[in-house]
């Protein structure tokens, strides 16, 4: 039997609070909402408003009365103990706790070993301080799932450590640890994206997500993918992704109305990533308030592309290098950029401001790039067309100890990158190269990188193919004397 006299205060709170702001409008908009009288108002009509008052009381009042049940996993047979598995023990709480209407499904402290666990509607994954989960280091305790939405990443059968497909209303909380001991999983072929160790949570067209305040630790691949989801919010992350190739932090893939703040990430490739690996584009996305290490790109819309980006805000970051440098794959301990904003899908991306961004080490700080790699979402699937840049707004940004490469804007011939504007940019780099000519390779197909041409032709901005480009209080200072110029332009307009 399970414990249903537990109570979690703050999701009570919430919703008393949503009860009263929806039942009792006097509170936001006035008395005269409910008592609009003036010396005109009939005794009548008084006696009706008291009566309508009183319903509502009434229906306010059980509502406060209400309590999410909680779900003891130790109650089901989970055992703190990582030569045990729990997995079945603590999908049986969940399963019970979504069948009965949801509620908590609540890991008290000590540690536990687990495979694939299937998350469901209305159910509040909780950690407590001291809890944690491990992820088993055997691939046979993972469950091959396949999600019918078609994407880039859907093509076959996936493992992943936490997952929910089609769910709604669902909260991972807490204040412990969820760690996958990524590092057991290696690397099958030198192709292999990923796809064959476990992600460490995966969420796929579900809707109502949150994640908040727990810690993340050492996925076999992305950290957390969350695949054409909508309403998602992740809040109060920490997050440690450098035991395993294709370690990135955060990944939102083709998501709509999406929050993420107050996030500390250290991850062996991207860190915070927006991507379309399908039609779907990511839309109305907020990023603020964020530290970010990363070997690869700390802040990225890219690389898969098929559907783009719109609407995005992403404000508030700091990039640094990581404070561990022992674990290093292929990335540069510095960074290999700190923004970094691609289409070479055939996506499109409009509409996206970044601002109040300070960032230490990097080889490139920031690069866009408009290029056509043309790689479709499902096999055989022909990409005919370029895609476009435009609408781009980058500001107040604080670049420090860069590398000697330079940020570079480019389009391809015939398709330029439009309506950009940089301002109140400072940047410090390493300098120290002689005069270099511009690349003449278009590099077209080539798989978008901010070192692609290594060390450009400008130690600010390289601008190339690209159309209303607006530069306004940019200052580039090198720590070596360098004999490049502040910005090279080529079939700019």
């Amino acid at each position: 039997m399970y414990d249903c006299t537990k109570t979690i205060s703050k999701r009570s709170k919430s919703m008393q609070k949503a009860c009263f702001h929806a039942y009792f409008p006097i509170q936001t908009y006035g008395l005269c909402c409910f008592f609009p009288i003036f010396g005109q108002q009939s005794i009548k009509t008084i006696n009706h408003n008291m009566r309508k008052i009183a319903l509502l009381l009434g229906t306010f009042l059980s509502a406060v009365s209400l309590q999410a049940k909680v779900y003891d996993v130790t109650t089901y047979g989970a055992v703190p103990d990582t030569t045990v598995l729990s997995t079945a023990a603590i999908q049986s709480a969940i399963d019970e706790c979504s069948r009965s209407g949801g509620g908590v499904v609540n890991i008290p402290a000590g540690n536990y070993k687990i495979g694939t666990l299937v998350l469901k509607s209305h159910v509040n994954l909780h950690l407590e301080l001291g809890a944690t989960l491990f992820g088993s280091t055997h691939l046979k305790d993972y469950r091959k799932l396949k999600s019918d939405y078609v994407s880039f990443r859907t093509q076959g059968e996936t493992l992943q450590l936490i997952y929910g497909d089609k769910v709604k209303d669902v909260e991972i909380s807490g204040s412990g640890t969820i760690d996958g001991r990524g590092q057991w999983f290696p690397k099958l072929t030198m192709n292999d994206e990923g796809i064959t160790r476990p992600h460490l949570l995966r969420f796929i067209q579900s809707q109502d997500i949150t994640v908040e305040g727990i810690t993340l630790r050492n996925s076999g691949c992305w950290m957390q993918h969350y695949l054409a989801c909508d309403r998602v919010k992740i809040r109060g992350l920490r997050i440690y992704n450098r035991n395993n190739h294709n370690n990135d932090a955060l990944d939102l893939d083709g998501c709509h109305e999406v929050v993420v703040s107050d996030l500390i990430s250290d991850s062996e490739d991207d860190g915070i990533t927006l991507k379309s690996t399908s039609p779907r584009l990511c839309e109305n996305i907020t990023v603020s308030n964020c530290i970010i290490s990363s070997h690869c790109n700390a802040i990225k819309l890219g690389t898969e592309t098929n559907g783009g980006f719109k609407n995005i805000n992403i404000r508030g970051i700091v990039v640094k290098p990581s404070y561990n440098q022992e674990f290093q794959l292929v990335h540069q301990p510095i960074g290999s950029s700190g923004i970094s904003l691609e289409i070479v899908d055939g996506g499109k991306m409009e509409n996206v401001i970044i601002s109040d961004i300070n960032i230490t080490g990097t080889r490139s700080p920031i690069f866009i790039r408009l290029g056509n790699r043309a790689r479709g979402y499902y096999d055989g699937q022909v990409i005919d067309h370029v895609g476009s840049i435009k609408d781009v707004h980058l500001s107040n940004i604080i670049i420090r100890e860069a590398g000697p490469y330079g940020c570079s804007i480019t389009g391809l011939p015939g398709h330029p990158v439009e309506d950009i504007t940089l301002s109140n940019i400072s940047m410090e780099q390493k300098g120290g190269q002689k005069k270099i000519p511009v690349p003449q390779d278009e590099k077209e197909k080539n798989y978008p990188e901010a070192s692609m041409w290594g060390p450009l032709p400008a130690k600010g901005f390289f601008v190339r193919h690209a159309k209303n480009v607006k530069f306004k209080d940019i200052t580039v200072k090198t720590e070596e004397p360098d004999e490049r110029p502040d910005f090279v332009e080529v079939d700019v307009k």
